[in-house]
């Protein structure tokens, strides 16, 4: 485990939030920011002035999960702040200066993803987003509004929104906040230069001039303009008015020393080996398929049963067992009932539950491939690694297919199906395949040509489904030799690598984020004038001045 010792739950529930308010009106949830500065995560820090961590940001997910799925009749998400005079001032500073260098990458990863995941909801599922900045706004605040559709500042002539990573802690802002900043709210360049080098931000009409919010509002018409223009956007919607919400009940899971045991997903970790095997199992019979039933079975649906485990899972694992830098991701049981799974997804994929569980698998593959770890399919006698499932092998650096030529009955196979040409894409906008092929009609034609049909190793080769298929007299051989390989090299090299060769495709927003944004503060994390002893971080709030290394790298 990492060395901030105990163990990251990344579940809570509402009766648990020590940070977040929620309040359900018609088509409108508020959720309002009221950070408890005695219930920081880890000690040494006081959440001051909603100033949030970790945990914060794990009921933040939560909530915005419970409204996607036990709220249909929402529409709009206004998110605001329950204190006076500030919205949210960002990251924890102290948060961040007596923490360590992975535990700060993977706090802005989740933050990204949640923020990420906002603009998703969005754009699939009809769920638009209102930042009501009541207050200062600063960092990781204004980064947070900036995910949301738009965003109404307070014209009270104090409260501004700003991004003073650069000038006041000599980091970046690390969720997203110079990306939105250009390509989402298209500021101009030379102004975004001017505000991301100023502490003190920009308020009122020159916010609105410049592209920063939306809309400004005197404190006395504050409320009212909020509400008016939440009811608009929640008319944009075509969330169902009358549907009864899927509560989520707690996952039943187990953790143990070396293992973690869902009821339908195991890990289990090798210590010596520094491996992390993910068996993510098929359903054991047909599940529900009209939509009467779909909704009796509500969270207990395996589809959407099966990613909340996931999910977990791959998030437990990031943070909890940071020294374990190879996951092998196997599947078991009946293809055939994972093919069933994906008929009943594609025809009701327009109803609000049906969307919403597609939605979190979108999300969740996503989460697999930002994951700072080598990931290797291997595809065995037992697999299913079929439509949805295969999805988690094409999410792989490298495809392991075992060939039994002479034992048709054990030999392994993997089914293309039309899900897998689009239903999840990746951050890219791409589906999986289109990023292994580069978009090649020619190669993507062929394998259309296959769809639905069992292929075993040597047509899945032909067809470069897979990275290898050898025979079983070479498959424990080569698959060892290769995870050995990869476990010995250099973990921060991978990383680097692995990001680039996954994310190939066209750039967007989200891939500058998680790319460029992620890669240069990684970098930044880790610099002395950043992160020394007279680092701007470090001496933050303890009346040193920073003291800065002046040559360029």
């Amino acid at each position: 485990m990492t060395e901030e010792a105990a163990r990251v739950d990344y579940q809570t529930d509402p009766s648990r939030y020590r940070h977040w308010k929620l309040k359900f009106e018609g088509p409108v949830a508020t959720l309002a920011a009221d950070f408890d500065e005695n219930a920081g995560l880890r000690p040494g820090y006081k959440l001051k002035l909603n100033s949030y961590d970790l945990g914060v940001d794990v009921e933040l997910n939560d909530a915005v999960n419970r409204i996607r799925f036990e709220h249909p009749e929402v529409r709009t998400v206004v998110v605001t702040s329950a204190k006076e005079k500030v919205f949210c001032s960002g990251a924890n500073i102290f948060m961040l200066g007596v923490s360590s260098h992975a535990w700060k990458v993977n706090f802005c990863k989740f933050t990204n993803e949640t923020r990420n995941g906002l603009e998703d909801s969005s754009a699939h599922s009809g769920l638009k987003f209102l930042a009501a900045v009541n207050g200062a706004c600063a960092g990781g605040g204004y980064e947070l509004a900036l995910a949301c559709d738009e965003i109404i500042l307070v014209d009270d002539r104090s409260s501004a929104v700003s991004l003073p990573e650069v000038p006041l802690l000599g980091v970046l802002p690390g969720t997203g906040g110079l990306t939105r900043v250009t390509d989402k709210r298209q500021v101009r360049h030379d102004l975004a230069d001017l505000f991301c080098t100023s502490v003190e931000g920009v308020r009122g009409q020159k916010a609105k001039d410049w592209k920063l919010v939306d809309q400004i509002a005197k404190p006395a018409v504050f409320a009212a303009k909020v509400q008016e223009r939440a009811l608009e956007l929640a008319q944009q919607s075509d969330r169902p008015a009358n549907a009864k919400g899927v509560a989520l009940t707690p996952l039943q899971r187990t953790i143990e020393a070396d293992a973690l045991r869902y009821a339908n997903v195991t890990v289990r970790i090798d210590r010596a080996k520094r491996t992390a095997s993910f068996t993510v199992k098929a359903p054991a019979h047909p599940i529900e398929a009209d939509l009467a039933a779909i909704e009796a079975a509500g969270a207990a649906w395996y589809p959407l049963a099966l990613a909340r485990e996931l999910e977990d899972a791959i998030l437990s694992m990031r943070t909890n067992e940071a020294d374990i830098g190879v996951w092998l991701l196997r599947t078991e049981g009946d293809a055939q009932a994972v093919l069933q799974m994906d008929e009943v997804l594609q025809r009701h994929h327009k109803h609000w539950f049906v969307r919403e569980t597609i939605g979190l698998w979108r999300r969740t593959l996503s989460r697999l491939d930002v994951s700072s770890r080598s990931l290797f399919a291997l595809v065995e006698p037992g697999s299913c690694f079929a439509g949805t499932f295969l999805e988690l092998a094409l999410a792989c650096d490298r495809i392991y297919h075992l060939a039994l030529p002479d034992d048709e009955a054990r030999a392994p196979k993997i089914t293309v199906v039309e899900a897998n040409f689009g239903r999840y894409p990746m951050a890219t906008g791409q589906s999986r395949l289109e990023r292994r092929f580069y978009g090649d009609e020619t190669a993507l034609d062929a394998i259309r040509l296959k769809e639905g049909q069992a292929l075993d190793a040597d047509a899945a080769f032909a067809l470069g489904l897979v990275t290898s298929n050898p025979d079983d007299i070479d498959w424990a051989d080569e698959t060892r030799i290769a995870i050995e390989e990869r476990v010995a090299m250099s973990p921060d090299a991978l990383t680097g690598m692995e990001a680039n060769l996954r994310f190939n495709g066209p750039e967007n927003m989200v891939t500058r984020v998680f790319g460029r944004l992620t890669a240069w503060q990684n970098w930044i994390f880790q610099r002395p004038n950043a992160v020394g002893e007279k680092g701007a971080l470090k001496v933050y709030g303890k009346g040193d001045k920073a003291a800065f290394d002046w040559n360029r790298v």
